[in-house]
């Protein structure tokens, strides 16, 4: 097997606060977390850059970024702007990953980027951030005077856009759920990419992001899983084809129509699951991460096993968790009544 070092990454912390964000990135820093990833949407969380600068002065090892940007709100330039200058108050523990903008584009009725525009937007920013000069077609080229080289990477899940990614980033955060067939699927269109640009395709950093249940009651388990399995259908139906995975209920579309915003992040994702309980069990089974510790972290191995190498690993929390409140486990679990950090930090990343 191939690399196996690899750190992990949180991309939910408190934002009441940005003092209260702070103490957040500081505990999880403590707990040996590698990266903090804050998504951004400009209606429901307050500004990343501003917040992860104030968090770069309360901290020293874990490195602070996006996950994600995207150039449907941000032009290339003022996010390659903004993260040269976390890079510098950091120290040079800037971290930016690009999307199409998904639920913070669709909530202010825009567009997401399309993939030609995402790779427009990547190859900009990263031009500007190794300070070179970049044709505009303006009077004259453009120039980021402050440039730093700050990593840019791009989350995908679709085969095209992955190959995008090997192609033009510094790394991918593969999302594309835990299905063998996906992963293996997923590294192939990494190599492919790579190779047709002339790259090693061991130069390109991996991510792995997947979805990790919070509760461990069986029956919100599946419901949670279900509705899981359906966001990625919702935006990436070849998740689907690649494994054979049936979808055999109403169109996507008409159910969209009673989930706001999307599967992935509807208020009760248990009510959602429940909209969709004609998906099996191994379609549940196939996006997301679930159980005890154990079987998480066996879940983890299987996953990086198939994929040969990961460099940082992202187990997105779902539901989201409350600030200050102990993720909900039937189980008993030590420390009792940890947070979802403490308790990932201290049950599950020492059985990997």
């Amino acid at each position: 097997m191939g690399k196996t070092t690899f750190e992990f990454g949180l991309n939910r912390f408190d934002w009441t606060s940005t003092n209260a964000f702070v103490a957040d990135v500081r505990r999880a820093e403590e707990l040996g977390f590698g990266y903090a990833l804050i998504p951004w949407n400009p209606l429901s969380r307050p500004d990343p850059y501003m917040q992860l600068a104030v968090a770069a002065g309360q901290t020293s090892r874990i490195r602070l970024g996006l996950l994600l940007d995207n150039p449907v709100l941000h032009h290339p330039a003022t996010s390659a702007s903004s993260i040269a200058t976390l890079d510098e108050i950091s120290g040079g523990r800037a971290f930016l990953t690009y999307g199409i903008g998904d639920t913070a584009v669709r909530w202010l009725g825009l567009r997401p980027a399309r993939m030609a525009e995402l790779e427009e937007a990547a190859v900009l920013a990263k031009r500007l951030l190794a300070g070179e000069d970049v044709e505009v077609g303006a009077v004259r080229p453009a120039r980021l005077r402050h440039a730093r080289p700050v990593p840019v990477w791009i989350a995908a899940g679709g085969p095209k856009t992955i190959e995008m990614a090997a192609r033009t980033a510094d790394g991918v955060f593969l999302r594309v759920g835990r299905h063998p067939d996906n992963l293996r699927t997923a590294m192939a269109h990494v190599r492919r990419g790579a190779t047709a640009a002339g790259r090693n395709p061991n130069d390109i950093g991996i991510g792995l992001i997947f979805h990790t249940v919070t509760n461990d009651d069986p029956r919100e388990i599946r419901a949670i899983s279900r509705s899981m399995a359906a966001g990625y259908y919702e935006y990436s139906p070849a998740l689907f084809e690649i494994p054979g995975l049936p979808w055999n209920g109403p169109p996507v579309d008409e159910l969209k129509r009673r989930v706001y915003p999307d599967f992935h992040h509807a208020p009760d994702l248990v009510a959602s699951g429940n909209l969709v309980d004609f998906l099996d069990d191994q379609t549940a089974d196939s996006f997301s991460l679930f159980g005890t510790a154990q079987e998480i972290a066996g879940q983890l191995r299987w996953a990086i096993e198939i994929t040969g190498r990961a460099d940082i690993i992202v187990p997105h929390p779902v539901p989201m968790p409350k600030p200050g409140q102990p993720i909900a486990r039937v189980l008993r679990s030590a420390p009792a009544g940890a947070d979802y950090k403490t308790w990932f930090a201290t049950e599950v990343i020492p059985l990997l």
